[in-house]
């Protein structure tokens, strides 16, 4: 066989390939038009899987890949990986939410900020109490953080919500009616973080199948509720009266500038 070269002359097929009788796979996997090899691997006991992720890549950079090969994960790496990198826009995404109905519902843009000061100490504690427990922070625990935005600012709104209401309608100073919310309002914030508390403890100390699964939630919930309602009742009220001294001062009610009250009418 011969074949046309660059200046239109035939070149016989063996002066530049050969060939030869050898064994091959019956078949050669694809993806994205590219042959691949796919290699396994299980965790030890006791090994994460984000600890073996990155051993894969300290293990991918030392045997230094050329430019040719690439290399990627897939499965449940590639979910665990793909999970990791939504974490901060998820948290910001309920942060966000949180502070804009929390907006709506008071007319102001300080006091959103009072209630949302509670919420690092209840992922501090979540950290906390994972940390204590030797568990990793993965997905269900991400899931239990999300919950607490929603559980622990009820803490604080049971509080600031009292508090602008005696602004508003008995004239109080703000320190006075953050004083009266804390006192008054300290049994009902008792009661429900108690209630939440209790609700993670099944998840928490839960045992049979699917348990490893939930136990991270209950441990993250826990862990949350306990510092946050230690921290949130002494650091709330001071947050409230930092954030009212920037707030613009509201015009004063007819009564409190002084009005004269209005002439009763004679009876007939």
């Amino acid at each position: 066989m011969y074949v046309r070269s660059a200046n239109n002359t035939q070149v016989p097929l063996s002066d530049f390939t050969h060939f030869e009788t050898t064994n091959t796979p019956l078949a050669i996997n694809h993806q994205g038009q590219f042959p691949v090899v796919t290699l396994s691997f299980n965790l030890a006991p006791g090994v994460s899987l984000g600890e073996a992720v990155d051993v894969i890549h300290q293990a991918e950079q030392q045997i230094g890949f050329p430019a040719s090969i690439q290399a990627s994960f897939q499965g449940t790496a590639q979910a665990f990986q793909n999970s990791l990198a939504n974490e901060p826009m998820l948290i910001l995404a309920a942060v966000v939410t949180v502070y804009i109905v929390l907006g709506v519902l008071y007319e102001s843009y300080i006091h959103p900020l009072t209630i949302l000061s509670t919420l690092p100490s209840a992922g501090v504690g979540a950290i906390l109490a994972l940390l204590i427990t030797h568990n990793d922070f993965n997905v269900i625990s991400l899931i239990g953080v999300i919950l607490l935005i929603g559980i622990v600012k009820k803490n604080a709104i049971m509080m600031i919500d009292f508090a602008l209401d005696a602004e508003r309608e008995q004239g109080m100073s703000a320190r006075d009616a953050i004083h009266q919310a804390a006192l008054l309002r300290f049994r009902p914030i008792l009661m429900t973080t108690m209630a939440a508390l209790f609700a993670a403890v099944p998840l928490m100390l839960g045992v049979g199948q699917g348990a490893e699964l939930r136990r991270p939630l209950g441990i993250a919930i826990f862990g949350g509720l306990i510092v946050s309602q230690l921290l949130t009742i002494f650091t709330t009220p001071v947050v409230y009266l930092a954030f009212d001294r920037l707030a613009p001062k509201k015009a004063k009610t007819g009564a409190a500038q002084g009005e004269p009250p209005l002439a009763p009418e004679p009876a007939e």
